[in-house]
């Protein structure tokens, strides 16, 4: 009778296989790390991992010991509109019921010895039928359809855990021996990519809220709602995805932005960046 696969295991215990990192792809992501366009990141790794072990959803979160966990990414191929939703219900209701959990509880004080240079990485797999709470395996497994999560993770800065969960849709079936090499083979580019993302993503939200902050009382006509709008064209969105971001149509996104870019008194996008940097100086 065969040993049944760990639930968990650090990156190493095993040798690797050597695959071909299609160039195009490694550059998107790479383009993409710190940008506003946040859950960019999560699709580039589906398709840079994906085009070697079939894929189906991808999320990055990270955690911090006493506080409710952030979502960081989304990436979807093809399954359900709703997994922003449905990460969203994991880290409000969910995640002290994941066995990633007690994962980094007990790694702890190993992944914080480890440092930086060379991470401890750790891998954890999760089935629908390991969940006995109804609701989570419910909202997080079976509406979307998926058979397995493999979650790649790793200390980041001695306190924050940063996660990425990479999921097998019921199609795929659980992860096999050779979908689980793909993964640990690209396991230290993921980590190391999804640190760098993180953190431009925390140094733009800073700026971005440092130059609202100074376009409202500059223009203290600007609404909240006008506020919204400016930190969505400030992330580089276009009408259709900032309608989607602010539950707009996009007829209504329009009239939004042009209404803001009367207040500010500027023809589009680019000036009204223009702006916002000449009001910070």
């Amino acid at each position: 009778m065969s040993k049944p696969p760990p639930r968990h295991w650090v990156l190493g215990s095993r040798p690797l296989p050597a695959l071909d990192l299609p160039l195009a792809q490694a550059s998107a992501l790479l383009s993409h790390l710190g940008q506003g366009a946040r859950d960019a990141v999560a699709e580039d790794l589906l398709r840079l991992v994906g085009a070697h072990a079939p894929l189906a959803q991808c999320t990055v979160f990270a955690f911090e010991p006493g506080r409710k966990p952030v979502v960081v990414a989304v990436g979807d191929r093809s399954r359900t509109q709703e997994l922003p939703h449905i990460a969203e219900a994991y880290v409000s209701r969910f995640y002290r019921l994941d066995g990633l959990a007690a994962v980094m509880q007990a790694e702890w004080a190993a992944a914080q010895k480890a440092g930086a240079e060379a991470p401890r990485i750790l891998l954890h797999r999760q089935t629908g039928a390991d969940i006995a709470h109804a609701d989570y395996r419910q909202t997080c497994y079976e509406l979307p359809q998926v058979a397995e999560r493999l979650a790649v993770l790793a200390l980041y800065e001695g306190r924050r855990w940063m996660s990425v969960h990479l999921y097998r849709g019921t199609e795929h079936g659980p992860f096999d021996d050779a979908a689980l090499a793909v993964v640990e083979a690209f396991a230290p580019l993921i980590v190391q990519a999804v640190r760098l993302h993180h953190t431009g993503l925390a140094v733009h939200q800073d700026l971005r809220g440092l130059l609202l902050a100074r376009a409202v009382r500059r223009w203290p006509a600007l609404t909240q709602r006008d506020s919204d709008v400016v930190m969505a064209l400030m992330d580089g969105l276009d009408t259709a995805a900032l309608a989607g971001r602010l539950g707009l149509t996009p007829a209504s996104a329009q009239t939004y932005c042009q209404r803001v870019y009367r207040k500010l008194g500027v023809a589009g996008q680019r000036e009204l960046v223009a702006a916002l940097l000449e009001s910070a100086g």
